[in-house]
């Protein structure tokens, strides 16, 4: 099959609906708009249904009542309109429901700016509504990955009965690239826990209301009990050049491809550098980093936030290495050569001049 020049924000429709997906509730917000105006596109024509809502908070309850009709469906949105949706999220996950949201990030807090930035892991990795519940978190890099991990996000989703989010930076989300779908496209079967509206799903029951203590309790422990078999079993991330690196750039989107730019560059320079690229934000690719602590000196985190994934890094690493961190905000990203000067100053500190003559 030949590859199709697109952007990030239309192959997540083009994927979505080849995993199945036939119901899109959403609004309208850069850098994500894109993928409302794909899915009123290609929605219709594969036999889906496109609303436009009049809110976020509209289309998230939507999404709502399309997955406990077990259809598979999905949503996309920006900083702000994530932050709107956060109290649907909650009951979603509370029901036990599958669904894909997709967050094209934007400068924050507040209205920010349109620019693209990373300030959304904190609310979508650690669950920005109430309760005790997670969301999976996955990070594409490239509009390839856009397309691969938006059919992932469906089908963990199901797995798990829990709502995926794709998490992209406004840049991964423009940006054109090449990208190859699968030639045969998925058909969803109907969920046995879904409403149908037909005799047989007459006795089922969606819901996050939990009236009495023990029983809300013994949901609770249930959902943890997923998320614990979801951490066991679902954390990816892309280790390059890493096996013998000495100094472990970690960033994820678009950050990623910076650092391995760097790394090549670095290592041409005789310098003993190599990425660590989470792919799931949550579960976090814990076992990644302990394995690459035990030769690194120091790990260098970059990222688009004032220090949100910095903080799961240092979690991760537990004090067995030394996190360094370098930072760009307000839609700024870092530079090539910004982050190439920042490694080279992490050079001199943990490998030490005499080591660094001899390479």
């Amino acid at each position: 099959m030949r590859k199709q020049l697109m952007k990030g924000n239309e192959a997540i429709i083009k994927s979505a609906i080849l995993a199945g997906c036939r119901g899109f509730y959403g609004y309208p917000i850069t850098p994500a708009s894109e993928i409302t105006e794909a899915a009123a596109l290609y929605m219709p024509k594969a036999g889906g249904v496109f609303v436009q809502a009049e809110s976020e908070v509209a289309a998230i309850n939507m999404l709502y009542g399309a997955a406990a009709a077990g259809v598979r469906a999905m949503t996309a949105s920006s900083g702000p309109g994530i932050s709107l949706m956060q109290e649907g999220i909650s009951h979603m996950a509370g029901a036990e429901l599958p669904c894909v949201i997709a967050d094209i990030t934007r400068g924050g807090p507040g209205l920010g700016n349109i620019g693209s930035e990373q300030g959304d892991y904190h609310q979508v990795v650690k669950g920005g509504g109430h309760g005790n519940y997670r969301t999976i978190v996955l990070a594409p890099y490239s509009v390839q990955e856009m397309a691969d991990l938006t059919a992932l996000a469906f089908e963990l989703a199901d797995r798990y009965r829990n709502p995926v989010f794709v998490l992209a930076d406004g840049f991964v989300g423009q940006m054109m690239e090449p990208v190859e779908f699968p030639q045969k496209a998925i058909q969803a079967p109907m969920p046995p826990w879904a409403v149908a509206g037909t005799a047989a799903t007459r006795g089922n029951l969606i819901t996050s209301l939990h009236m009495g203590c023990d029983d809300l309790e013994a949901h609770v422990l249930a959902l943890e009990a997923k998320y614990k078999l979801a951490e066991q079993r679902e954390a990816r991330a892309e280790e390059w050049c890493a096996e013998d690196a000495e100094i472990v750039l970690v960033g994820y989107g678009i950050v990623g491809r910076i650092l391995k730019a760097v790394t090549a560059e670095a290592r041409a320079g005789g310098l003993p550098v190599g990425v660590l690229r989470p792919i799931t934000l949550y579960p976090f690719p814990i076992v990644h980093f302990q394995r690459l602590a035990s030769r690194a000196r120091v790990f260098v985190v970059v990222e688009m936030s004032s220090g949100q994934l910095l903080d799961d890094v240092r979690l991760a690493l537990n004090g067995a290495c030394p996190v360094e961190f370098l930072s760009r905000v307000g839609g700024n990203v870092p530079s090539h050569d910004e982050v190439l000067r920042f490694v080279r100053v992490q050079a001199l500190r943990f490998i030490g001049e005499e080591q660094m003559a001899h390479v």
